[in-house]
């Protein structure tokens, strides 16, 4: 383990010797996890199940990267291996099963609010408020009403904010840009953020290079969408495809929705830029580093390869971190294409 990272882990506050460990964050409003091992004469005396976990990386850190609770414990010959889960992981597998779903009806309802007064709204109807904070959930780019259109019938929490924020697409910059949510920690509490998603153009927080702090690369080639289809309101629609396109990386089919697209000429330009967006973030990678392991989701990052057609700036979307004996972090980056949230969870499933 590196003399930069003591971790530590604590139970309902408390802090407990582990053998060893495992963090894991996929981003993209997935549960993380925590998985560690605690001797078998702390874990097996004690009723472990729902209680609250805080995994911090150094000793000294007053915010941890993981909050959670636990979820299954798995009694060995000496040890116990516990499995918590984050707010994400809660609200669809934690306690009351309809804790995390509310009825939404003409008279109950969200409408009129915007994403961020809504989510805050839901979030006190499905009485999570003990678990998950919105002090510091800000609101989408641009603000839109959760009322266009009205959402109906028993809806879970994760539903309504997908729903929601997949309705806001900035179009202010050169390509458009969804909005998305994530859940950070503000060091007593889970708190619902929502943000526009970073641009690649913005200024990278850190840097990796294959020459200095990365260990293994893993590079994806992402599909590009050469025939393109986006259905508006009121059942309008317009299609892009490209010829060319489709000789070089052949017939690959996607459909979007977006609901701001009043006629088919809105819709097809909308395609249009979905493909140029596409077309020039092909590639993801997995890669082993040395260090990043406080990077969160959303930040951009820049990777130096010796193959230069790699280079360039990235989102991360994940990470990982083992911990015991040894030390390793994995992270998560790609060039997303900045269309809509719909995509991306078609994408990424």
């Amino acid at each position: 383990m590196t003399r930069l990272h003591t971790p530590r882990i604590c139970i309902e506050g408390s802090e407990v010797s582990f053998i060893s460990g495992k963090y894991n964050n996929n981003g993209n409003l997935t549960a993380s996890q925590l998985s560690f091992n605690v001797p078998l004469t702390y874990g097996g005396l004690k009723k472990l199940w729902n209680k609250e976990v805080t995994f911090f990386l150094s000793e000294h850190d007053s915010i941890p990267i993981f909050r959670g609770w636990i979820k299954r414990t798995q009694i060995t010959l000496n040890q116990v291996n516990i499995i918590a889960q984050d707010i994400i992981g809660y609200m669809l597998l934690g306690g009351d099963s309809s804790e995390a779903k509310i009825p939404l009806t003409d008279t109950i309802n969200l409408d009129g609010l915007t994403v961020g007064g809504a989510m805050k709204e839901a979030i006190r109807m499905a009485n999570l408020e003990s678990k998950l904070g919105t002090d510091m959930i800000g609101d989408t780019t641009p603000h839109i009403s959760s009322s266009r259109p009205p959402l109906r019938g028993t809806l879970s929490i994760l539903d309504i904010l997908k729903q929601l924020t997949s309705r806001a697409i900035d179009r202010s910059g050169t390509l458009p840009r969804p909005n998305i949510a994530r859940v950070v920690d503000d060091g007593s509490k889970s708190q619902l953020v929502i943000e526009l998603e970073s641009s690649l153009d913005g200024n990278p927080v850190h840097t990796f290079s294959e020459n200095k702090n990365i260990t293994s690369v893993n590079i994806i080639n992402r599909k590009v969408p050469t025939i393109v289809v986006v259905n508006g309101a009121n059942g309008v629609k317009g299609e892009y495809k490209h010829d060319s396109a489709m000789a070089a990386y052949d017939r690959n089919f996607l459909e979007v929705s977006n609901d701001s697209l009043k006629s088919p000429a809105e819709c097809k330009d909308f395609a249009y830029e979905i493909f140029k967006a596409n077309l020039h973030v092909q590639y993801e990678y997995a890669i082993k580093v040395t260090d990043g392991a406080f990077l969160s989701e959303n930040d951009i990052i820049r990777v130096e390869t010796d193959k230069k057609e790699f280079n360039g700036n990235y989102r991360v979307i994940g990470k990982m971190v083992d911990f015991g004996s040894s030390f390793s972090i994995g992270v998560t980056l790609n060039r997303k294409p900045p269309t809509l949230a719909q995509y991306i969870k078609r994408q990424d499933s």
